[in-house]
């Protein structure tokens, strides 16, 4: 019988099962990915914590104590301004008493006074038009060829700028009489002159004028208007040699006799003469608001090519 038992007793197998260690299933990487996350999000904190205002975290913490008394008092209790993301948060720290919104008061502005600074501005172009005229002087006068024709040169401060005027002398005339070709010394004048108004940058208008001896054959034919507005064009010609650039040149005028010298004595030898005005920035401005006007009026549009802002006119 005992040995019948024994052969009935059941055979147990233990297999032990052996896994691998090696990977870990991925664990590692879920840990590691919420540690970044949450390091974003603590810098992220620390970025909000130190670009927001005192006044704007007071509010947060009023909002977060207690989020229905601020909701009923509309972000009051001076806790901040009621259009902010947050209700409550963020107070105008530039006012020691009461609430105001932000954006109900107006930003300081710097203001400039457009009056004084136009004023300071005429005062430097006047000044800089006056040193210009002393130049004119010291080169005309440093010139032994030039030195003696300083007689026959008038400098002058008007409303349009500085005026040079060159006016003929009975015995020493800047044009054979019906001629608009320069005499030789008046070239060399003209072109030392043109040297000297090279440097500065304003406009200039050049006009020719005659005495009130008439033609020949009448106003209907070539008359003083035709031979003011060729001799004040020969004057440009001989400024351009002499270094003015030629889009420096706003107009150029033939008045004939119609603006005397000498206003008693039309026939006067010094009523001829070529007058350059080194134009200031308000008499550039006239001309320039007028140009439009006169379009208009005429029906002839102005041009005003890239070198220029304004055509010669004549």
């Amino acid at each position: 019988m005992a040995g019948d038992s024994k052969k009935l007793q059941p055979i147990i197998v233990k297999k032990i099962k052996k896994g691998g260690h090696g990977h870990h299933g991925g664990a590692w990487k879920i840990a590691y990915a919420d540690f970044v996350t949450a390091m974003m999000a603590f810098f992220l904190l620390m970025w909000l914590l130190g670009s927001t205002t005192e006044g704007d975290k007071k509010g947060i913490a009023d909002y977060f104590q207690s989020p229905l008394r601020v909701a009923l008092q509309a972000g009051g209790s001076g806790s901040g301004d009621s259009s902010h993301v947050l209700k409550g948060g963020g107070q105008d720290l530039t006012r020691t008493t009461g609430q105001v919104k932000r954006g109900d008061i107006a930003a300081p502005k710097a203001t400039v006074n457009l009056q004084a600074l136009k004023e300071e501005q005429l005062r430097a172009e006047r000044a800089r038009l006056e040193e210009l005229k002393q130049k004119v002087e010291q080169k005309i006068g440093a010139n032994a060829k030039l030195a003696p024709l300083a007689s026959q040169i008038r400098l002058d401060m008007t409303r349009d700028g500085l005026r040079i005027q060159i006016v003929d002398e009975q015995n020493r005339p800047m044009f054979d009489s019906g001629s608009a070709e320069v005499k030789p010394y008046m070239r060399e004048l003209l072109r030392e002159i043109g040297a000297v108004l090279g440097e500065v940058p304003n406009r200039l208008t050049l006009e020719g004028h005659t005495d009130a001896h008439p033609f020949s054959g009448g106003e209907r034919g070539y008359s003083n208007w035709e031979l003011s507005a060729d001799r004040a064009n020969a004057s440009r010609r001989e400024l351009i040699l002499g270094g003015l650039p030629d889009h420096r040149i706003l107009r150029v005028q033939g008045l004939a006799s119609s603006t005397l010298f000498v206003n008693d004595e039309p026939l006067n030898a010094q009523n001829r003469r070529i007058s350059i005005i080194v134009m200031n920035r308000d008499a550039e401005d006239r001309v320039f608001r007028t140009a439009p006007e006169v379009a208009e009026a005429t029906g002839v549009p102005s041009i005003r090519p890239a070198s220029s802002p304004l055509v010669n006119l004549r």
